[in-house]
């Protein structure tokens, strides 16, 4: 009985965020109440509440769906022990592309993210997560970074934090850019964008300032 009542709890939570998904990309995030979830949902505003704090938790609990099916990707390019870093990072940029372009899902959530936020009000504390969030992406690219220089993928001189930071803003903009304006083929260019900024990597503009 235990169990099941587990299991229960599992679906209405993955219910109530699915409907939080539609609310905030139809009404934006801010215009949204935790009641037209609720309703959306077909559950109580005391369900909500029993699986998450306030709306800010609710809407970092959406967000983190999306990373949940790349981090084995993303921990294995961290991994000091993965023989290639790179190909593995390469992999995982390359599915968030073609995720984005196929899974209507990850493309609503993206959407609601870029243009469908405004940190304001009772949102100012969603600027300081996303901030965290936003610094602990570029740490994590670096330390992959930094893997791919030691199986000698990558320059040894390699400026991995400041590579880290180039290549997080390539991302950013490409999915910021085509979920504005979706005028070409993501999944089917998805290997070409991704290589274009791996190729960027390995450009001098990158390399560290030999001391003395």
């Amino acid at each position: 009985m235990v169990r099941r009542t587990k299991e229960e709890a599992q679906a209405t939570r993955a219910q109530i965020l699915d409907a939080a998904e539609q609310v905030f990309h139809s009404q934006g995030v801010s215009r949204a109440s935790l009641a037209e979830v609720a309703k959306a949902a077909g559950v109580t505003r005391g369900a909500i509440y029993w699986h998450f704090e306030n709306k800010i938790d609710l809407f970092q609990a959406m967000l983190e769906r999306l990373r949940l099916p790349l981090e084995e990707l993303a921990r294995a390019s961290e991994s000091e022990d993965e023989p290639d870093p790179l190909g593995c990072m390469r992999e995982l940029l390359i599915k968030a592309l073609t995720r984005l372009a196929s899974e209507p899902q990850t493309r609503r959530t993206h959407d609601i993210l870029r243009y469908k936020c405004e940190y304001t009000g009772e949102l100012l504390g969603l600027r300081e997560r996303m901030q965290a969030l936003s610094a602990e992406c570029d740490q994590r690219i670096a330390k992959a970074l930094s893997n791919a220089v030691g199986k000698g993928q990558l320059p040894a001189e390699l400026d991995c934090q400041r590579a880290a930071v180039c290549l997080h803003a390539y991302m950013e903009g490409i999915e910021a850019n085509w979920l504005l304006v979706p005028s070409f083929d993501l999944a089917a260019q998805a290997p070409a964008l991704v290589d274009t900024v791996l190729d960027m990597l390995r450009s001098p503009a990158l390399r560290r300032v030999p001391i003395g």
